[in-house]
């Protein structure tokens, strides 16, 4: 399990791996696979490592390609708002939106490139990286293995039908979530259709 939470975390900023499967879910389920401290010790660093890795390579890849990689078949499929508002915030606050960005899920997959593309300095991009995957693997590291803890009371509490209970309700909470997010994503879509047609009319007045 912890393996397969740093090919994940690492996949995220590399190859967009994030926007199917968030890390933190991946993180928060091995940690509560953890049977102790140490071992969660374990599991923060390794998940640290990997991510600051997938980190430094997306930058390399944001380096590499340039603002021309907005146009990439692989920005297109992430999408290009997202890249477009994790450009827009590097350049307002620089190492700092790299590390704040570590807490977003989707501009998360897009920073690390963003910043490479942008010209961000390489000395002020890695202790960024550095604090905030430091930081974000042990929050998710410590909120798993309070809830492997927490879901052992539980079910000495409760018993199977607590569980069956508690699985309808992250259900319908994870499919509300969905439906609210298509909708905000229908919303922007037609806001940016609307600024087109009104740029249009007004060459064609023009």
């Amino acid at each position: 399990m912890v393996l397969v939470a740093g090919l994940v975390t690492l996949g995220e900023t590399t190859i967009g791996v994030g926007l199917v499967l968030p890390g933190e879910t991946v993180l928060i389920a091995a940690a509560m696979a953890v049977p102790d401290v140490p071992a969660a010790v374990l599991v923060t660093g390794v998940v640290a490592v990997a991510a600051a890795c997938g980190d430094a390579i997306g930058y390399a890849i944001g380096r590499r390609f340039g603002p021309r990689l907005r146009e990439s078949r692989i920005i297109g499929r992430m999408g290009r708002d997202a890249w477009d508002d994790a450009a827009r915030t590097l350049r307002r606050w620089g190492p700092w939106a790299v590390l704040g960005a570590r807490f977003l899920p989707v501009v998360r997959t897009m920073t690390p490139a963003a910043a490479g593309a942008s010209g961000l300095p390489l000395r002020r991009f890695l202790p960024a990286v550095v604090v905030g995957t430091t930081v974000w693997s042990a929050v998710h590291v410590t909120a798993g293995f309070l809830l492997r803890e927490a879901a052992e009371q539980f079910e000495k509490a409760f018993g199977i039908a607590g569980w069956v209970v508690l699985a309808v309700v992250v259900v319908a909470g994870v499919v509300g979530w969905r439906v609210r997010r298509r909708r905000a994503e229908a919303r922007r879509a037609a806001a940016r259709e609307t600024v087109a047609a009104l740029a249009e009319e007004r060459r064609d007045a023009a």
